[in-house]
């Protein structure tokens, strides 16, 4: 996964050149891997999992805790919090959309949904399990989920495989489209109001597309160094350095401060920004956008253009009932 960093410096650097840029509206579908089909049966299970706290230590924490598939699909926190009211350092990306990340997790350290649904359940500070054993060992108790792992893969199949399998498979069917600015891709030309407009040409002459370009603005895979230009003001101010980022995971000092590109769909929904979540407002993380990556102190206009853009980029959630999860009658694991 580490060969794509070397797209990140000079795509950030493309300054004030103007990009012709194609722009492309939002899949409705995300394309599921060979071995993980999506079934009805998947997701159903998959969205109980998600949904269901019994995963953690103690009883407390979900997938949906940090990833709120009722908001922007996190948790507007800076830092999310895990078991016995821990915090890790990073700010949880959201889920909607996140089908069509190629690598997950800020720091990219997993390749797919289904590696990246198997990390959170046993971090001692998010959901707190000791293995994936004492996972399995207490979903083969509940009697629910023997009978929605065997409709999903067959008899006797309860494991991490298709734990994380049946996740994976609910979390591809969060996808927004329909937004304003899908609209207006599609040919309504109504959709966006006119400082939209100006906001979206305004990303394209100013480059910010050569990272978060493609459907779902998160580039092809890249990574990209963030900060790109030094700023003592606002390392003081938000710590943006702090984080090696990639080179937490590599180990190579030439990954430091390396980000997987996120998303900008739904992103008006996701306060505070960045990793670390230290910027409160849409309006500031655009402004350190322009002086940090490309070195260009932007007009409060200007600013406010792209920031209405941005609205234009919230979906429609997908309409879900929310899960009835099996029961433990008579019993608790806590």
């Amino acid at each position: 996964m580490f060969k794509t960093r070397l797209l990140v410096s000079a795509l950030a650097l493309v300054g004030s050149m103007s990009v012709a840029y194609a722009w492309e509206s939002l899949p409705t579908e995300a394309p599921a891997p060979s071995d993980n089909p999506t079934t009805a049966e998947k997701v159903s299970l998959g969205q109980m999992l998600y949904h269901d706290p019994r995963l953690s230590s103690t009883g407390t924490v979900s997938c949906s805790s940090c990833h709120n598939t009722m908001l922007g699909g996190e948790d507007n926190r800076p830092n999310s919090m895990g078991v016995n009211g821990q915090t890790g350092g990073r700010s949880a990306p959201t889920v909607w959309n996140s089908a069509f990340n190629k690598v997950q997790f800020w720091d990219g350290r997993a390749a797919s949904l289904e590696e990246q649904a198997a990390g959170p359940v046993t971090n001692p500070i998010e959901m707190g399990m000791k293995s994936w054993d004492d996972v399995v060992a207490r979903l083969k108790t509940i009697e629910g989920y023997q009978q929605a792992f065997e409709k999903a893969f067959g008899k006797d199949s309860i494991s991490k495989e298709t734990a994380t399998k049946a996740i994976a498979a609910y979390e591809r069917t969060l996808i927004t489209p329909n937004s304003p600015y899908d609209n207006y891709v599609a040919g309504d030309k109504a959709a966006l109001t006119a400082q939209q407009v100006r906001g979206m040409e305004k990303i394209g002459e100013l480059g910010c597309t050569a990272c978060h370009s493609g459907p779902a603005f998160n580039g092809p895979g890249m990574f990209q160094k963030f900060p790109v230009i030094p700023n003592a003001y606002f390392e003081a101010q938000y710590h943006f350095k702090k984080d090696k980022g990639l080179a937490e995971v590599s180990k190579n000092p030439a990954d430091e401060n390396l980000w997987k590109v996120p998303t900008l769909r739904n992103i008006a929904l996701t306060a505070p920004y960045f990793h670390n979540g230290s910027v409160k407002t849409l309006d500031q993380a655009v402004m350190i956008m322009g002086q940090a990556q490309l070195g260009k102190e932007l007009a409060k206009e200007e600013i406010a253009d792209i920031v209405a853009f941005l609205n234009a980029l919230t979906g429609e959630f997908p309409k879900q009932a929310m899960p009835a999860l099996p029961g433990t009658p008579g019993k608790s694991f806590n």
